[in-house]
């Protein structure tokens, strides 16, 4: 995974012999990889991304969000601060006082969002998390001048060109979509339907939750959350890719996401998570 940096060590407790940071917060070699310019796309800003303490996000809303629902922020199941959730969990509606700072366009900050809870949070089938804020979409938009990104309603087309946003490190990484996955194995879960970059796209630690966006629309299709880091087969920090026949085939130095359009059905009103609603795609408890 492109692992959380703070509080790896924490996760590790909770885990027993869980997940190693794919990137540790003291890796020289990451900090100089951060530092390195990375082309973006000319239209797409850090505008609507959001830094947690040790991962990225975005704030996003569905199509029929409306001004005055509680915001939500978009990240990884893995970056949740309650560790790592175990195949087949599934959080729904647990209180959170998390915080996340709010970006601006340029990637400065502009000042602190608060949740009110995990809306939901799971590393089953996909590796997201959604939280509730404190405040409105109106509220962040009058306060700061930012607008949610919107999440995209269709699946994501092989080709298309994208960006990874991270709030985190304030980079942003651009390349194609390269494919789909059937099933992307690393360790203890197992996730459908990945998104599969280019090459182009070298995302480290930190950059997990960076809303991965079409370059074309500007909406959200999928969340930036692991790659192959050295080559080996199926382990932490090293996914496999699973084809509907069982073979096993390992990409070094590939990098995944997993797919958003299936939670949009999901998102009820005012912003509430309903799992029973048609066309829901997220594992429930």
């Amino acid at each position: 995974m492109n692992k959380p940096l703070i509080g790896a060590f924490f996760a590790a407790l909770l885990l027993g012999a869980g997940i190693t940071p794919a990137v540790a917060a003291g890796s020289a070699q990451a900090q100089e990889s951060a530092t390195e310019a990375a082309p973006a796309a000319k239209a797409l800003t850090f505008a609507g991304t959001v830094a947690l303490s040790n991962c990225s996000g975005s704030v996003v809303r569905s199509p029929d969000s409306q001004p005055t629902d509680p915001a939500l922020v978009l990240s990884n199941g893995h970056c949740l601060e309650t560790g790592f959730p175990g195949p087949g969990e599934v959080l729904v509606d647990r209180p959170s006082t998390r915080t996340f700072t709010l970006l601006d366009a340029t990637g400065n900050g502009l000042g602190t969002l608060k949740a009110s809870k995990i809306a939901y949070g799971t590393m089953t089938d996909t590796d997201l998390s959604l939280y509730e804020l404190t405040s409105t979409y109106e509220q962040i938009e009058t306060g700061y001048g930012i607008k949610a990104l919107e999440l995209e309603t269709a699946h994501p087309v092989a080709g298309t060109a994208i960006t990874v946003a991270s709030g985190y490190w304030k980079r942003t990484y651009s390349c194609d979509i390269d494919g789909f996955v059937h099933q992307l194995k690393e360790g203890r879960w197992t996730w459908k339907d990945s998104v599969r970059y280019t090459p182009e796209c070298q995302t480290i630690g930190g950059t997990s939750g960076s809303p991965v966006i079409d370059d074309a629309t500007g909406k959200v299709v999928a969340v930036n959350n692991t790659g192959n880091e050295s080559g080996q087969e199926c382990t932490d920090n090293n996914p496999c890719e699973v084809d509907e026949n069982g073979e096993v085939t390992v990409r070094e130095g590939i990098n995944y996401a997993q797919q958003t359009y299936n939670m949009v059905p999901c998102i009820g009103t005012g912003n509430k998570i309903d799992l029973d609603r048609e066309g829901c795609g997220l594992p429930k408890p």
